[in-house]
């Protein structure tokens, strides 16, 4: 038997020649296709090289890269199950129809999904163009309004590629689907009714713009800098680092306090002296750290300093002053600097701080006398 003839061979409807055409396409395929994504990621980024100064080719193929490879392999799967005629196994000619349906409706699916995954990667290349655009610039505004927009869009491409599906998948027409939702619709929206209120409270939050990223902001118990204005939510680090997520109807529809807004940062706290502390010394003491604090360069001349209380076991001092910064390390190192002079100055007035205590007074009882004798019996 020649080498033609046994190429001739069949097998599921399909000579060894079709066979070997099928392996040699998708070993091809699966061997160059970073190769050819990264041609055609380089071919792209020439295209738009003009839009995007500010971001490097490797930023772009960073991307691409992933999305094109898939979608490379899915054309050389395509040209090599092109050469391949569908095994009949037995079955009624409409079953082979039905079936052979089947896994074409399949490769579109996929297909649909490799090129939404394509113009997803190519909404962030877009968005990060914007990112760096906003850098540059002194307002924080477009710095949140990137993020924003690159989700929409992203939004936007995944409903499109649903539709797309419906349409080519399932052989829907998008607009009778769209006409027939009646009460399903309305389903629909009472179920979305959480993520309508975040999407139309992250527009509020864009135009009254109560915080900006960038802000520190306080909401309910939550306290640190907003990090990102998104879609639906907004991203907190707090000052214990941590990563918080709060839906942005939380953001507008409790009291929140925007800490950076404030022109200085206010300290309040009590200095507790022992009983022992004389009128005299107290003066002195209240009146040389209100000076101290008046004089301070990194406060205002709103600091305060009285005697104001007479406590259970102290005599308190009580002092508040407020520091011109907004940055949380210049405070407390601001209020460190004022705590040490404090103590400088209660020690060098002969004074002691006091802390909580307790004096028992024990009273030694005598026996009674109640007029008793005792006998002894007999």
């Amino acid at each position: 038997m020649d080498l033609r003839a046994l190429l001739r061979t069949e097998f599921l409807n399909n000579t060894l020649e079709n066979y070997f055409w099928f392996a040699g396409v998708m070993l091809f395929g699966y061997l160059f296709k970073t190769f050819v994504s990264k041609l055609l990621s380089e071919l792209m980024f020439r295209l738009l090289k003009k839009y995007s100064q500010d971001v490097t080719k490797f930023d772009f193929k960073r991307l691409l890269i992933q999305p094109l490879e898939f979608l490379t392999f899915l054309f050389f799967i395509y040209i090599a199950f092109d050469r391949l005629n569908f095994p009949k196994l037995g079955l009624p000619p409409k079953e082979v129809y039905y079936w052979k349906g089947i896994f074409l409706r399949v490769y579109r699916a996929f297909l649909i999904v490799s090129l939404t995954w394509v113009a997803l990667r190519l909404v962030d290349f877009i968005g990060l163009i914007f990112m760096k655009r906003a850098e540059k610039t002194l307002s924080k505004l477009d710095d949140q309004l990137v993020p924003f927009f690159k989700d929409f869009g992203k939004v936007i491409v995944v409903i499109i590629g649903f539709l797309f599906i419906i349409s080519f998948v399932f052989d829907q027409r998008v607009s009778k689907i769209v006409a027939g939702l009646g009460i399903g619709g309305l389903a629909l929206a009472f179920a979305a009714k959480e993520s309508l209120e975040n999407l139309l409270a992250s527009f509020t939050i864009f135009l009254d713009q109560p915080f900006i990223v960038g802000d520190l902001v306080q909401v309910g118990e939550i306290t640190g800098v907003v990090e990102k204005i998104g879609f639906r939510s907004t991203r907190i680090r707090t000052l214990e680092k941590s990563y918080v997520t709060v839906p942005n109807k939380n953001m507008i529809d409790k009291p929140l306090d925007n800490l950076t807004l404030r022109t200085f940062r206010r300290a309040k706290f009590d200095i507790h002296l022992t009983y022992s502390t004389s009128s005299e010394q107290i003066k002195n003491i209240v009146t040389e750290i209100q000076q101290y604090i008046l004089d301070h360069p990194r406060t205002n001349d709103e600091g305060r300093v009285r005697f104001m209380n007479l406590g259970p076991s102290s005599k308190d001092i009580m002092l508040q002053y407020f520091v011109d910064t907004m940055d949380w390390d210049e405070y407390i190192d601001t209020k460190q600097e004022i705590n040490f002079k404090i103590v400088e100055i209660v020690e060098k007035h002969g004074a002691r701080f006091a802390f909580p205590t307790t004096t028992l007074h024990v009273a030694k009882d005598e026996k009674p006398d109640l007029g008793l004798e005792m006998k002894d019996t007999e």
